[in-house]
């Protein structure tokens, strides 16, 4: 009798010891966010950069000397978004962007001058990485694809004349972003990024255009 109460707190005792390495994998389980849908928005400034040098060397092909210009490169930004959470670590997103406007105001010599301004919106699919970092904190880093449209005005005044005022141009290139998230509840995200956008204008320019921005992320379920 003695030896079956003795085999019996042999094995209470295993499996008490048993129990901690039992319940490692259900705290691991834990861990991982279910995948989830979810939907934002968010506003930011976009700065682009005017080629000054490339203006005054059209101007000058075409006669005319650049004698002051004044550039405005700041704008606001907004986007709308949606996207698909794999895991805690990767996701996918589709978004509609509206960049803002930028443009320039040349005066020439002979007396003239030659103001333009450029629109930028469009369509982007990014795939999004995240890593935690603790119960709130999420570090992000984005790479994918835009279709942005660019519609140009330009405007001629005195020596100065325009052959096309409002061309336009569609084109496919590359973003990257990054930025953190804070978790302010489970069902609202608050993210700070930085992105920039490649763009091609409609004149056969191409360069970039950087936004930084917040936006509200509200996951569904």
């Amino acid at each position: 009798m003695k030896k079956n109460k003795d085999q019996v707190r042999l094995r209470l005792l295993a499996l008490a010891g048993l129990g901690p390495l039992l319940a490692l994998p259900a705290s691991a389980q834990d861990m991982p966010t279910a995948p989830y849908f979810y939907g934002g928005l968010g506003a930011g400034q976009s700065r682009a950069k005017i080629d000054a040098e490339r203006i005054s060397a059209g101007l000058l092909g075409a006669g005319l000397s650049t004698s002051s210009m004044t550039r405005d490169e700041r704008d606001t930004s907004y986007k709308l978004f949606g996207g698909y959470q794999f895991n805690r670590y990767i996701g996918i997103e589709a978004g509609y962007f509206q960049l803002g406007k930028f443009g320039f105001m040349a005066n020439t010599v002979p007396a003239g001058s030659l103001s333009g301004q450029i629109k930028l919106n469009g369509l982007n699919l990014d795939l999004v990485g995240s890593l935690p970092l603790g119960d709130r904190w999420t570090a992000l880093l984005r790479i994918g694809a835009q279709h942005a449209r660019a519609r140009d005005q330009f405007v001629g005044t005195g020596a100065v004349s325009v052959l096309n005022p409002n061309p336009v141009e569609r084109a496919t290139n590359p973003k990257l972003g990054a930025g953190l998230q804070y978790a302010l509840s489970s069902s609202v995200l608050l993210r700070a990024e930085a992105e920039r956008y490649r763009v091609n204008d409609a004149v056969g320019n191409r360069g970039g255009v950087n936004v930084v921005s917040l936006s509200l992320v509200f996951p569904f379920g």
